[in-house]
């Protein structure tokens, strides 16, 4: 098993790529290659049919909510002309740990995160975008053409990821569960937590606006959000169900189990307490590089790792497949909030 103290020489770099406000749209024109492979893996994964049917079910729920971002989305599957396009940007079906703690240098809140998703491709063809919102710019660990936000840090603003919550269970079989959730999704007329993301980056101003959309919105289904401040108290775990929300202050990590009711529903992913636990530990001192990146942590279905600080307007991401990096390390300084 490979770590990640070492960047292995030569590998590609991740572009960032500056979208203004143009979103998901300019992001595919800018790197369609990484689009087309990521979702030749989606059908290799999922096989045709099920994107397909994918598509249909996800459109007709864009347009029976009235989804804010449902045009932007629409736009980039006709811009890719092939299936797969919705049922990704309605995708949820990853693993994920996150923390949020004040940085050991002093300066503002780190948050960490690790992203898993069992379709290759993601970690290969990670981007980031700069995206301008009326609130500030801000910038997406994202894929192209990707509509909804799961990793951004907002300079000066807020740093902030998404976790998948458990599957609730209903006393049926572990498929009976999910398709008794996924009818649950479907009556909802609420944003997606991925979406909901997207609006607090293009529109809250600060910590507090963030905590508030995230903690008060109606959602679709559960979800976790960490969001991280520029002050090194602004940190917490934001636990929602699709009405109601438990807010750990931080430090604090998560993995996808409940903090509040960790016996509670399906945990998603493997070794939530160890990954957690993990994370609890690296987050209380300084981390050279991705060297934190290690099992539990790292395991076969990992793809993405970030680093973010809102208030030195420092990001770091690095993308991996197959346990080894993918990538070269993305390391970026927000200009007018460089910080020696």
């Amino acid at each position: 098993m490979t770590d990640m103290v070492k960047t292995v020489p030569h590998l590609p770099e991740i572009p960032l790529i500056d979208v203004g406000d143009g979103g998901a749209l300019r992001s595919l024109a800018a790197e369609r290659s990484r689009a087309d492979a990521l979702l030749a893996s989606g059908r290799r994964a999922h096989g045709r049919l099920v994107m397909r049917v994918g598509d249909r079910i996800s459109r007709a729920w864009l347009a029976r909510n009235g989804n804010p971002f449902a045009g932007e989305i629409l736009a980039v599957a006709g811009a890719i002309g092939r299936p797969g396009a919705v049922m990704l940007n309605m995708s949820y079906e990853w693993g994920c740990t996150s923390g949020a703690a004040p940085d050991p240098d002093g300066i503002g809140n780190r948050m960490l995160r690790v992203l898993d998703w069992r379709v290759e491709g993601l970690g290969a063809h990670v981007i980031v975008i700069r995206e301008q919102a009326p609130a500030g710019p801000f910038y997406n660990v994202t894929w192209p053409g990707a509509v909804g936000v799961l990793t951004a840090m907002a300079p000066g603003r807020f740093s902030a990821a998404i976790n998948q919550a458990p599957m609730r269970r209903h006393g049926l079989t572990k498929a009976g569960d999910w398709a008794r959730n996924r009818m649950a999704v479907w009556r909802s007329r609420h944003l997606p937590p991925a979406h909901l993301l997207r609006q607090v980056f293009l529109a809250a101003r600060d910590y507090e606006e963030a905590r508030a959309m995230l903690t008060r919105t109606e959602l679709a289904l559960p979800a976790f959000f960490i969001l991280s401040g520029t002050h090194p108290d602004q940190g917490c775990v934001i636990e929602r169900t699709e009405t109601e929300a438990t807010v750990h202050d931080g430090p604090v990590a998560c993995a996808n189990q409940w903090l509040s009711r960790p016996d509670e529903g399906r945990a998603r992913g493997r070794d939530n307490e160890g990954r957690r636990e993990l994370l609890s530990q690296v987050q209380r001192g300084r981390v050279e590089g991705f060297a934190w990146v290690r099992p539990p942590l790292l395991n076969r279905f990992t793809r993405v790792a970030v680093e973010a600080n809102a208030a030195r307007g420092t990001l770091k991401v690095l993308g991996i497949e197959r346990e080894r990096p993918a990538t070269a390390e993305f390391r970026w300084i927000h200009e007018d909030l460089a910080v020696a």
